[in-house]
């Protein structure tokens, strides 16, 4: 039973709607590579893990804190006698594993950061945490290479890897099982969705100022620019996506509002951003159907 749904991090939000507005460098760009594909990678591990039959809880993109250390569990799955701790790797290509240290095999060979080291970190903190809430259930801690196309050389036996061809049998074993959840079993649930940090501390993004950004329309589907307004409807003029004015203008207060936390939004402030392409009239009715209206004339703005 899905019991935390995952959503997309905000640090790659905002990578996204900066790379569509602004000129990224190209450690920017390749840190935008690396947020997408791990998202992509974490997303494929819940398609999978959403056809256990058996009866567990799972919790996906957990963020939490123990002992002042911030740690982050990509897939958490409560099964009745077991805690089943995910570290999701979307990794492509050729690698090889040698003295505890991964290393992409293709040259030039290049030493990357081993995810056993975050995965035992996250065990370590997620087991005194568990103990704080008083829970003993044992933790089995895993690193999925979700990537079909990766493959790791030199692979020790006893490391607790599993590999996309592997993952199938792994989650049989789910299938097979008759055990029950309890009631102390959804307690645990409860407590850990209720101590989940709803926003990173450490997130870095770009630097970057208003003026800089390309004001307009963008299509949800491709980035474009160029969308046809008609009536209600608006149309991108390269993939032919059609999205709602409506749609569209919250979307943009949302994209707004995440990459200027500080800015009042208002009728004028959109129709800025729009850079006049949708009329007043039709901002001002969305932004008072979705958002609550503080102030009086002039001084009015809208609130989630």
């Amino acid at each position: 039973m899905l019991y935390k749904s995952r959503t997309i991090p905000r640090e790659l939000e905002v990578y996204q709607c900066l790379n569509t507005r602004i000129k990224l460098s190209e450690k920017e760009r390749k840190h935008l590579f690396t947020l997408r594909k791990g998202y992509e990678g974490e997303v494929q591990f819940d398609n999978l893990t959403s056809s256990i039959q058996s009866e567990c809880f799972i919790l996906n993109d957990l963020l939490l804190q123990q002992n002042k250390s911030i740690f982050q569990i990509d897939t958490l799955i409560i099964a009745p006698d077991t805690i089943h701790l995910f570290e999701v790797k979307n990794f492509e290509g050729d690698y090889f594993y040698d003295s505890d240290r991964l290393y992409t095999k293709i040259p030039p060979q290049s030493e990357v950061t081993n995810p056993l080291i975050q995965l035992t970190r996250s065990e370590s903190l997620l087991r005194q945490l568990l103990q704080s809430l008083g829970c003993n259930l044992p933790i089995q801690a895993v690193i999925v290479f979700i990537n079909p196309e990766f493959t790791l050389y030199q692979t020790p036996i006893n490391k607790p890897f599993l590999f996309h061809s592997q993952i199938n049998r792994f989650f049989d074993k789910y299938n097979s099982t008759s055990s029950k959840l309890m009631t102390n079993h959804k307690e645990l649930a409860e407590q850990l969705l209720s101590l989940h940090l709803h926003e990173a501390p450490f997130f870095l993004p770009p630097s970057y100022q208003y003026d800089e950004l390309r004001k307009g329309n963008t299509c949800e589907k491709c980035g474009f620019f160029e969308i046809n307004i008609k009536g209600t409807k608006c149309i991108c003029k390269e993939c032919g996506k059609m999205e709602l004015s409506e749609t569209i203008i919250m979307r943009n207060v949302k994209e707004l509002s995440m990459l200027f936390p500080e800015m009042k939004i208002t009728t004028n402030t959109i129709f800025e951003w729009f850079q006049g392409e949708i009329p007043k009239r039709t901002i001002g009715r969305a932004l008072k159907k979705h958002m609550d209206c503080k102030g009086v004339r002039q001084w009015s703005h809208y609130e989630y």
